[in-house]
């Protein structure tokens, strides 16, 4: 049954606090790229739980455009089944998807027709009239990146990006944002003459993780961890996005990307920037944002002599994933034989400020890897004194904080403790919680709550123009000196990355953990 307030109120005899979620005002979202996989897949299913519990207004309106021919009728069966795809058949309440259905909107556009974006232009008014959405627009470009920059002008040439006092209008870019330093500051420019600052969110996905939202509340709302969260405690830092995956059909993609552009650039700084950065005067969405534009701007560059020293890049060779045999990268399709783009990376992040001078930060990706695994694992200093003895202490490990992003949201502290039995035995023990288990129901997808933050103009979780910048600075180095010779096949399939990764590791006195 579908709710009628976003208010949710908790017995406050367990402690818990009445909390209220902001309902946004009423608007229409104009969803680029309808008929695509990402809109089916993840965009609509999001809306539509997002309205299924009391979460948008009434009168949200979604107008889908694409190349593809189809009338509202049309578009609103097939976002019902993608619906039901996503959620389950289970999931989706009768009465509440035909409310969510009335407010389904579709047009044929072509990306480069002028009279197509004044045929959306006369949709629009009269939607915005009949389901009165006071005339607030939220564009959302789910097409391909070449396209951002052509439909942000066809859209300001047609007069339809306007914002006043009385009506707002706001974007949303997905990622990659450019592909290097150039083109991220060209596509700036197109967006800042019809958008200003203020009003584009461009959106990495991973920033609407519950465990990465939770990556400031662990560090601040906690008074173990605040105090030893500097070089003086800890001893390094690994940031790990893994996938067994290979480029599924996108070999054409990835042959132009790499996982330094694919995954480091954004993905990966975006939660290291949340684990190293200072903690910011307030949680409003620009003391948080300067926090984290702050901490790449203190960001060691990587010199050649770093990228030699401190940097490993890899390729996937044939192996076996779950036990099946797979192809190595350069027998993908769409992959050229003689490839030397990268599958795998890992950068050694410095940063030279006060907290984390001579703190390594060891930040890795990869496909074709062993497990799905994103997490960040800080491990602390080892104490001064050993009371229990050198073999004791061979088989305890540092004290480690792992904060698992996915899968298996968790926290887990790593401790030493006396093993039972007469003697004392020390070894380690994990102390853990997992997400799911402390929470009803499955959490909210990233989509969700990215969503909701757009049409209430929270921008905490969507990325600025200058961090886009600063962290394309920071790669560019590392992109044009891996550019003049190509990766080789250094590891199989199935496995964790090169041996040159682990060896690097090892001359620091360090291993991945889990190793």
């Amino acid at each position: 049954m579908m709710r009628q307030s976003a208010v949710r109120a908790w017995d406050e005899s367990e402690a818990d606090v009445e909390q209220a979620r902001e309902i946004p005002e009423p608007c229409t979202m104009i969803l680029f790229g309808a008929s695509g996989d990402l809109s089916g897949r993840k965009l609509v299913p999001a809306l539509f739980r997002l309205f299924q519990e009391g979460l948008l207004p009434a009168e949200f309106t979604l107008v889908g455009t694409a190349l593809a021919p189809m009338g509202h009728e049309g578009f609103r069966s097939r976002m019902r089944t993608a619906v039901e795809q996503a959620l389950g058949a289970g999931g989706v309440d009768p009465a509440a998807w035909n409310a969510f259905a009335r407010g389904l909107y579709y047009v044929p556009l072509d990306i480069s027709s002028a009279g197509d974006y004044a045929r959306l232009g006369g949709l629009l008014e009269r939607v915005e009239v009949e389901r009165r959405t006071r005339g607030n627009r939220l564009f959302y470009l789910a097409v391909s990146p070449a396209l951002f920059g052509d439909v942000v002008d066809r859209l300001g040439e047609a007069g339809l990006t306007r914002s006043d006092a009385r009506r707002w209008s706001r974007i949303v870019v997905e990622k990659p944002f450019g592909t290097d330093l150039p083109s991220a500051r060209r596509l700036n420019t197109r967006l800042r003459r019809h958008f200003d600052e203020s009003r584009i969110y461009r959106m990495d996905h991973y920033l609407g993780k519950e465990m990465v939202q939770n990556l400031l509340v662990l560090r601040l709302a906690n008074g173990i961890f605040e105090p030893l969260w500097n070089r003086r405690h800890i001893d390094h830092v690994q940031v790990t996005c893994a996938e067994p995956l290979g480029v599924e059909g996108r070999g054409g993609y990835y042959e132009q990307a790499g996982v330094v552009r694919d995954m480091i650039q954004n993905h990966a700084f975006q939660v290291l920037s949340l684990i190293a950065m200072e903690p910011p005067a307030s949680l409003e969405p620009e003391a948080v944002r300067d926090e984290k534009v702050r901490l790449l701007e203190s960001a060691r560059p990587f010199t050649p002599e770093r990228i030699r020293a401190e940097c490993v890049r890899g390729q996937y060779g044939p192996g076996l994933i779950a036990g099946a045999p797979v192809s190595g990268y350069r027998q993908e399709p769409g992959v050229s034989p003689t490839s030397g783009v990268e599958t795998y990376a890992m950068l050694t992040m410095r940063f030279d400020n006060p907290r984390w001078a001579g703190v390594p930060f060891y930040v890795r990706s990869g496909k074709r890897m062993k497990e799905r695994l994103t997490e960040v694992v800080v491990q602390f200093k080892e104490g001064r004194e050993n009371l229990f003895g050198a073999g004791q202490r061979e088989r305890m490990s540092a004290n480690q904080l792992i904060i698992r992003i996915q899968p298996q949201e968790s926290v887990t502290l790593r401790v030493a403790m006396k093993a039972p039995g007469r003697a004392v035995r020390v070894r380690d023990m994990d102390m853990s919680c997992f997400y799911a288990a402390s929470h009803e129901g499955p959490p909210p997808e990233a989509y969700e709550r990215l969503l909701l933050d757009g049409m209430l103009g929270v921008s905490t979780l969507y990325t600025r123009e200058d961090m886009v910048e600063r962290a394309w600075e920071l790669v560019t180095p590392v992109l044009d000196a891996w550019s003049h010779t190509g990766a080789e096949p250094n590891y199989a399939a199935g496995t964790w990355g090169p041996a040159d990764a682990s060896r690097l590791l090892e001359r620091q006195g360090h291993a991945w953990n889990g190793a």
